[in-house]
């Protein structure tokens, strides 16, 4: 006889989301889209711990020895390279996908504690430009709002060749985005969808690249460094030839990243883990010769100080935020629950970036919505969350006893997996053991 209640049990390979989303499909034929990079279980920062001093090495006291926390980025040729109080700087985000308000704030917040924020696609604001102290404009392959005047007042550019969450792919603006600023400043007609291009249309590897850069140097008279961003994929190659087209900064932008919004497929199922391409990255540079000469931005998935601290010892000279930013700004909170739920969504869950319809205000066109977030307010509390990164990366650094953040290395890292271990290529906890390394 069978059981009336006989016992469930859910396929591994067709689980829930997984029969959710082909009946979206099914229902809908078109493929979803979404901000907030890679959602799946991925080696992170969390699988590597700190080694910190007790007899063998020594600690700094925090409330009498210094632990500095400037860098200076694009010293290669620059004549004005930046010279910023933290390691940790705003990514790019373009006004279009946030409110103008919101990158005022990004401004705001930055300048407040000495470091840079990041213009993204679509141009320079006189509000952005307005409130950052260093302001880093990028250049993308749409050239969507590219003035070389713009590129004037910028302190550095940052070429970008790909992004974490849709390396080899363009971006999206969907047309409620698409407001009559937005589309002035783009060239674009209104209420249009927008697709930037995946790639830069005047030129096609390396050495097309160098050139290009060279015309970038001319345009500023070499003031300004330049940065080279690329999605973590071929980390290791892309990185070598960023060098040789004569990169100033190096970007590297793991899978977890990603405010931007593109289809999920894309974001799940492209690129690698951020803390795979560090050491690619690391060992290109040093294979180089060139390793802290040319400086390495980490970015994807930042969300503490102990993630800034364990970036910078597996090599990186600083790191960039995004989400993270967009959170400490407001976005998520619980203070719009109601309306979270009435998008379909709840506070720590919204990740419908490209709706405009955010009722925190800072990733909608929205005059009504945007009106509803206070830029001065959004900066302070990106100013303190900068604080307290910067405060919990010096007290980790003084606790395996280094007086500056970049003095932090590999040799102070060990991981809880294997597969962390691997790609961080530092020892599993307890062993000697690196896999992967020779014996």
């Amino acid at each position: 006889m069978t059981s009336p209640n006989p016992v469930l049990r859910e396929s591994a390979t067709f689980d829930r989301r997984a029969i959710a989303e082909i009946q979206r499909a099914a229902d809908t034929g078109i493929y979803d889209i979404r901000g907030w990079g890679a959602k799946r279980p991925l080696p992170h920062f969390d699988d590597l711990l700190f080694l910190g001093a007790s007899m063998s090495r020594y600690p700094l006291e925090g409330y009498r020895e210094r632990c500095d926390t400037d860098v200076v980025l694009g010293d290669r040729h620059a004549k004005h390279p930046l010279h910023l109080d933290i390691p940790v700087t705003i990514a790019g985000m373009s006004f279009g996908a946030l409110s103008g308000q919101a990158k005022e704030a990004l401004g705001r917040g930055a300048s407040a504690v000495g470091t840079s924020t990041t213009t993204g696609d679509g141009g320079m604001t006189p509000e952005e430009r307005g409130q950052s102290k260093y302001l880093v404009y990028q250049y993308l392959p749409s050239r969507y709002g590219m003035n070389p005047d713009d590129l004037r007042k910028a302190d550095a550019i940052e070429i970008v060749l790909g992004q974490g969450a849709k390396p080899g792919g363009g971006g999206m603006l969907l047309g409620q985005k698409i407001s009559e600023r937005v589309a002035g400043m783009r060239t674009l007609p209104q209420g249009i969808d927008q697709r930037s291009a995946c790639r830069h249309p005047d030129w096609t590897g390396p050495d097309d690249l160098a050139i290009k850069i060279l015309e970038l140097r001319e345009i500023t008279r070499w003031e300004k460094p330049i940065y080279i961003k690329v999605g973590a994929t071929r980390t290791y190659y892309d990185v070598k030839l960023a060098v040789k087209a004569g990169a100033d900064v190096v970007v590297v932008d793991g899978m977890q990243g990603g405010t931007a919004a593109t289809q999920d497929v894309f974001i799940e199922h492209v690129g690698i883990p951020t803390l795979a391409a560090i050491p690619q990255a690391v060992q290109a540079l040093q294979e180089l010769g060139v390793h802290r000469k040319v400086q390495l931005i980490i970015s994807g998935g930042i969300r503490t100080g102990a993630d800034v601290a364990k970036a910078m010892a597996l090599g990186a000279d600083a790191v960039a935020i995004g989400t993270a930013a967009l959170i400490a700004l407001g976005d998520n909170s619980p203070r719009y629950a109601a309306e979270y739920e009435e998008l379909g969504s709840a506070p720590g869950f919204y990740d419908d970036f490209q709706d405009g319809r955010d009722p925190a205000g800072i990733t909608t066109q929205d005059p009504v919505l945007a009106a509803r977030f206070d830029p001065i307010e959004g900066g302070r509390r990106l100013a303190n969350y900068l604080r307290v990164l910067t405060m919990e990366a010096q007290t980790l650094a003084r606790a395996c006893g280094k007086s500056h953040l970049r003095n932090l290395e590999p040799e102070d890292l060990v991981a809880l997996t294997i597969e962390a271990a691997a790609m961080a290529r530092v020892p599993l906890a307890g062993t000697t053991w690196v896999p992967g390394a020779p014996l």
